[in-house]
Order: C-alpha cells, then structure tokens, then sequence
C-alpha cells in the first residue's frame, strides 16, 4: 500500500540464472542448455580492443548462446557493449538489494516501492523462444524447464510473487499439456510472443486447442514481445540498429498480435478468454481500433465473416487489458475512450529501459485521472485480469 492505494505490478521480470537450464532440463536435453560465450559478430578483436582497451575488453559480459548461436539476433558488438554499460549501472544501483536471481531482492525493491503484489515475467527464457530456427521439442522444454524454476522462486513468498508460466507455440500439440501442468503447479497466467513461427500467426488454426483450454480454465493470456528475435519481427526486413529494431519491435508487433486474435476469429470463438498487452504503452491502440473499426471492418467486413462479428474495438473492450507508461501522452483521453477497466500498471523492474520511480510516475497520474480511475489502473483492473481476489 503507497499513498492510499494498492499497487500490483503488471509486468515485472526476473533474472535467471543460467544454471536453471543445466538443472531442470530432461537430462539428454542438457548439452543444448544455454551458456555464456563471445559470440561471432564479425568485429575483428583489434576492433574491439581499440574501442575498450584490454581491461575494457574483459569487462565486456559474453553473450547468452545456444549451440553456438547468439540467442540475441542482430546483436552487434557496439549495441552489446551500450547494453552491457546500461546493465551493470542498472546492477550497481540496485546493489543494496542484492542478486537480482534472487527472490528477496524482488521483495526488497516491492517494499521499497509500495507494491503489494507483482507478476513476474521472462527475460533470458523468453528472448529464447525467439530464437529461429529452433527445434520444438527443445523449445518446449526450455519452456518447462523453466516454468519447474519459476514456481521455486515464487514459493518464496507466493502470496506477493505470483509467476506467469511461459509457453511455446513452436510444437502446438505440446501447448495443452504444459497449459494443464502450468495450472497444476499454481500458475493463472501465462505469456507468449506475438512473433509468427513457422509461419503460423497467433491466430492460426493450429492452437485454437490452446485457446479453448485457457478460456475453460480461466488462464489469462499476456502478449509480450522481446527485440532481437530472428523470428519474424517487425522492423527487422528492413533496420539492423537497436534503435530502430526496438522502436518497430514491441507496439507493431503487439498491433499485428491483436489484429491475429480479431481476424482469426479467436476473440469471437472465445468470449471469456482475457489477454493483456505488455510493454508496449496505449498510444498505439485507440488509433489501431479506430482504423479496424472504421478503415476496414466498415467496409470490408463480409470478407471476415463469421470469424468476426462485431466491430474490432468491441472485442477489445469486452476481454481485452493493454498496459499503459504513466509518461505517455494524451493517457487523459486515451484511457476513457479505450475504458477505464481495461488499463494496467507494470514497472519492467528491472529492465534498463524502466527505471526507478516508475510507482511514483504513476501515483502522478491522480492529477489526469479522475474519480477511480487510478486505483483502477493500479489494482482493480489487473487483479481482474489475472483473477486474483480482492
């Protein structure tokens, strides 16, 4: 509780360490669990040398791997070393709280922020399931390797840490399955790329067994896109600089994802299911629904019958969540046109590009929202999503 109200962190991550994999993965899987190496970005060492000097050069983390592939795609050495820098102020200011694989320094900067209660998503597992191309019986037990972790982590204070199960769509026969073992160890949530694989959008045919087990099971469903995916992307036909590939990656992608579950009949099909969409902000949205609603469904919409059946904006209010930034623009008529039931609050602690004070942004937000709007945004909408009580 901070200033009167209760706040659940929507969208927070953890930091795994890399031993999850040798320790959880099925043990003739374990040769293909991630490791740590330089990887092969083409930057002859001179280069790097000349750019960091030999100390600096040491100091340079490798990068995450899997079979001697860069989990991490175009990732190239210049955007590794400004990542690398960003990351270690990141660790150096959060330091008191201590390692950040750790359940008690989740706890530690909760307390410290005022948060009741976070749901905690992927860093180094999702970015993982982008990578391409990838085996899917791998995929798909990288994905219980490290959901068995997650739940450990969570059991150090479950009624505060509440985990969102990752899930894999390389193999969607697998997705029930882990679906019901996620639900058995606790799980109410999950999480998935919106990034197509194998050209399969999330709107294909071939989950609509997936889709059907977490609206009977009321799972909620968060769509979360990561940069540097070699899956399908957007942006990535056409930038190579994490400047670009971050700006196009995490609102188009989450564009496409939405417009997947409204084209291909999943919202209709399903009107219990509950999806939320992360890490994007909401500035992108009520001009996405205005265009589907007005530009195509007016016009066009025997072509998507019956698939769809109501204006694409009615969808979206009737069981959909988007995850606002308390510093966006325009949030006062934003929030109101999309509803006020359907905005939530996640800090990303402790990503760089979040950084601290996000709790206290958006306690700022009292200013621009009225009546109930914020605690809305701070609890009532989110503990909705995920189905948590109280």
């Amino acid at each position: 509780m901070r200033d009167g109200y209760r706040i659940l962190d929507a969208d927070r991550h953890v930091i795994e360490p890399l031993s999850l994999w040798k320790t959880h993965l099925e043990p003739e899987l374990r040769a293909h669990a991630p490791y740590l190496a330089y990887a092969g970005d083409g930057e002859p060492l001179a280069d790097r040398v000349a750019h960091l000097g030999p100390e600096g050069l040491l100091r340079l983390p490798p990068q995450p791997m899997v079979d001697g592939r860069p989990v991490h795609h175009r990732m190239s050495a210049r955007t590794w070393r400004a990542i690398a820098a960003a990351g270690r102020r990141r660790i150096e200011a959060l330091a008191p709280l201590g390692p950040l694989d750790q359940p008690r320094a989740q706890l530690d900067d909760m307390d410290r922020e005022g948060i009741d209660v976070a749901f905690l998503y992927p860093t180094l597992a999702l970015a993982l399931l982008g990578m391409a191309p990838l085996e899917p019986a791998l995929a798909s037990a990288l994905v219980r390797a490290y959901n068995t972790w997650l739940r450990g982590f969570c059991d150090h204070d479950p009624s505060r840490l509440r985990g969102v199960a990752l899930m894999s769509p390389h193999d969607p026969a697998q997705m029930v399955p882990e679906l019901a073992r996620a639900a058995a160890l606790g799980f109410r949530a999950v999480v998935l790329r919106p990034n197509p694989v194998a050209g399969r959008t999330l709107g294909d045919p071939a989950y609509e067994a997936f889709w059907a087990e977490c609206e009977r099971r009321s799972i909620a469903v968060a769509i979360h896109e990561g940069t540097h995916a070699s899956l399908p992307a957007a942006g990535a036909d056409r930038f190579r600089s994490r400047f670009a590939l971050h700006a196009c990656s995490h609102p188009m992608e989450q564009m496409m994802a939405l417009l997947a579950l409204i084209e291909g009949g999943v919202l209709e099909r399903h009107p219990g299911l509950r999806v939320a969409f992360l890490e994007a902000g909401c500035g992108w949205l009520p001009y996405w629904l205005w265009r589907l609603d007005e530009i195509e469904y007016r016009g066009l919409a025997d072509e998507v019958a019956p698939h769809v059946r109501r204006a694409p904006s009615a969808y979206f209010r009737r069981q959909c969540f988007i995850e606002i930034e308390p510093d966006e623009p325009c949030l006062e008529q934003a929030i109101p046109w999309l509803g006020e039931d359907r905005a939530i609050f996640g800090t990303d602690f402790p990503h760089i590009d979040h950084d601290a004070g996000m709790v206290e942004r958006a306690l700022a937000l009292h200013r621009k929202l009225p009546g109930e709007g914020l605690r809305k945004i701070l609890w009532d909408n989110a503990a909705s999503f995920y189905g948590i009580d109280g």
